[in-house]
């Protein structure tokens, strides 16, 4: 018995590892990114097969022409943020951000929780700021990110309760723009908080193929990178 679950666990890393790229978000935020940046980004993403190139919301029409193949989309998805990196906007204009977002063509959306009303204690409004995101764009992929690098543990749980509840399909890490990024406890957290149907999005600092399947045997289903391609290669090592 011991050495079916031993097999078993070697044909399930097996399978990531030869499909890892699906698990990864093709991430260029940085606001210094170019136009011709971007559609390197995009051409990578469809060379390596990444699930998604996640870009600031201005890039979104130039992406949706760029992953169009003989006028049709491949399987590479458009992704975009909202309230980025802070969080702090009104929820108003969150909802609209993400709205314009997938008016433009943008598939899925990554948010930014309201952190300081967490902290503050008004769950009410971190939970409706996300519901306003949600109610934008139904049609949508949402992923909320809670920023775990400036939460305590009892706040990463209660964050993630709330995404869930407010109908999110992922709970993201980090911005990458904060003090820190994913680590393993944190992923390893959030997959026993929101259970194992909804999505965990790894992201800030996963810098190659280690630390990428450390975070997907954590328990993320998604990992935000920019460093994806040196993931895949590592992979094939």
């Amino acid at each position: 018995m011991r050495a079916f679950f031993f097999c078993a666990s070697l044909l399930a890393e097996w399978s990531v590892k030869m499909n890892i790229a699906k698990y990864i978000d093709h991430t260029l935020l940085k606001p210094d990114a170019t136009r011709g940046q971007i559609v390197k980004l995009c051409h990578e993403a469809k060379d390596y097969g990444f699930a998604s190139v996640c870009v600031n919301p201005v890039w979104i029409p130039k992406c949706v022409v760029e992953l169009k193949d003989l006028g049709q989309k491949t399987d590479v998805k458009v992704c975009s943020v909202v309230g980025f990196p802070l969080g702090a906007s009104w929820r108003n204009i969150k909802a609209d951000e993400a709205r314009q977002a997938f008016l433009q063509g943008a598939d899925e959306i990554d948010m930014v929780m309201n952190v300081g009303m967490l902290k503050s204690g008004d769950l009410l409004e971190v939970k409706l700021d996300i519901q306003s995101v949600r109610l934008a764009v139904s049609r949508a992929i949402l992923k909320v990110i809670i920023e775990t690098c400036l939460l305590t543990l009892e706040e990463k749980i209660l964050a993630c309760k709330i995404a869930q509840d407010a109908c999110a399909d992922f709970v993201k890490t980090s911005t990458g723009f904060s003090t820190g990024g994913a680590t393993v406890e944190d992923v390893k957290l959030m997959r026993k908080t929101v259970g194992p149907k909804m999505g965990v999005k790894a992201s800030g600092g996963i810098q190659d193929y280690a630390m990428a399947m450390a975070m997907i045997n954590a328990g993320a289903t998604r990992l935000g990178c920019s460093a994806g391609i040196a993931i895949v290669e590592g992979s094939k090592k």
